[in-house]
């Protein structure tokens, strides 16, 4: 007897049980689901499935309600008429209360997980297919919204859920191909930042130099508990800045984010802080998530960035965090991709399944993703020799 539960509070669940199966990630362990709970953006509201044969557990899901707005999709005021038009039209569409199998607020399939032992994988998600309906019941009862679209989320190409994409489609969902995941996989035989450095081309060999040579009055420290309580509105207002300069956002971090999760995973939520002048400038975050090295949010002041070449440190400072500390790879999520590829990144493919509940917008929801995902051209870089 397979059947499932549904939590909405990360201490109703079977702890043990659940931190047993999900150690593998550690966003799926609650840990990280204790900080975020407390640290997440207002429009978030977090649910979990347990799929349990008999009393054991044998698959989790985490799922996120999200309300979404016009004033927090689309940051820039100054737009053309066609644009603004286009905004408009496409927020009666989006507007409103969506759901998320997975984490909205990081890049990559942190959403979904199963025993393959004890469930086959189609009637694990028909279990969450399942759950995802009891929930828009319940949304609906209890908090009077309607949710207008379900979204799983993020999935790599090589990911066995495409071998379910008929049971997607036979619920009418759309596969859609996604910004790629910028990932960067460590050699064996970096063993410092020289090695790194000795491996790229001369272009990007001058490239490294000239960035460090900008960042030579910068100090560059790890913020622990105490720094970052008393650094806390800075870090706000530098993570604002570049928020507020992204063309499309679905959410805005709150002010006690990064404290919060410094509480939760201490060694493992890592935070650097950028100084000129001891006065922060930047800072980047980490997530130490097993061998993987996953990038998380950053801020600069905008008058610093250019002049001091304060992003591309940053990604180089990243790499270097995981070749010192032996991480199998960089997870440097998506956006940005040229950049991040000119440090050592590669694309990797991504896909979403989603679907609006209505079912007359459904039919055309492949024309309003494209508009909220635009495909973008871009050069792939290639700094290492081979």
């Amino acid at each position: 007897m397979i059947e499932y539960k549904l939590y909405n509070s990360v201490s109703k669940l079977p702890k043990t049980q659940w931190n047993d199966l999900t150690k593998h990630d550690l966003f799926l362990q609650t840990q990280y689901l204790e900080a975020f709970e407390k640290a997440c953006p207002d429009t978030i509201c977090i649910y979990y499935v347990g799929v349990f044969k008999l009393d054991k557990l044998i698959g989790i899901a985490i799922i996120q309600r999200v309300q979404l707005y016009l004033k927090d999709m689309f940051r820039h005021e100054r737009v053309s008429c066609f644009k603004e038009f286009a905004q408009n039209a496409m927020s009666k569409v989006l507007k409103g209360n969506i759901l998320v199998v997975g984490n909205l607020t990081h890049t990559g399939q942190h959403g979904i997980f199963f025993n393959q032992s004890e469930i086959q994988q189609a009637d694990f998600l028909e279990k969450i297919f399942d759950a995802c309906k009891e929930l828009i019941k319940q949304i609906k009862t209890k908090k009077r919204k309607t949710i207008r679209l379900i979204l799983f989320k993020d999935y790599f190409e090589n990911d066995a859920i495409h071998l379910e994409q008929p049971v997607f489609q036979s619920k009418k969902f759309y596969k859609m191909k996604v910004q790629p995941n910028m990932i960067m996989r460590t050699r064996k035989e970096w063993l410092n930042e020289s090695d790194y450095v000795s491996d790229m081309t001369t272009k990007y060999r001058t490239r490294f130099k000239r960035a460090r040579q900008k960042r030579n009055h910068i100090l560059v420290k790890e913020l622990d508990l105490e720094t970052l309580k008393s650094e806390s509105e800075a870090i706000y207002e530098l993570y604002m800045n570049v928020s507020n300069n992204a063309a499309f956002n679905t959410f805005i971090l709150p002010k006690n984010h990064f404290l919060t999760l410094k509480q939760h995973l201490k060694e493992n939520f890592r935070i650097f802080g950028y100084y000129l002048d001891n006065q922060l400038i930047g800072f980047y975050s980490l997530i130490l998530n097993n061998k993987s090295l996953e990038t998380y949010f950053l801020g600069y002041d905008s008058e610093h960035q250019h002049t001091n070449q304060l992003y591309l440190n940053m990604l180089y400072d990243m790499a270097y965090f995981a070749i010192k500390n032996k991480f199998n790879s960089v997870v440097y999520a998506r956006t940005a991709m040229e950049i991040k590829s000119s440090v050592g990144a590669k694309p990797e493919s991504m896909y979403m399944y989603l679907k609006l509940t209505n079912g007359f917008a459904n039919a055309i929801l492949k024309q309003v993703f494209m508009f909220m995902n635009p495909s973008q051209e871009w050069e792939e870089r290639h700094p290492f020799k081979n």
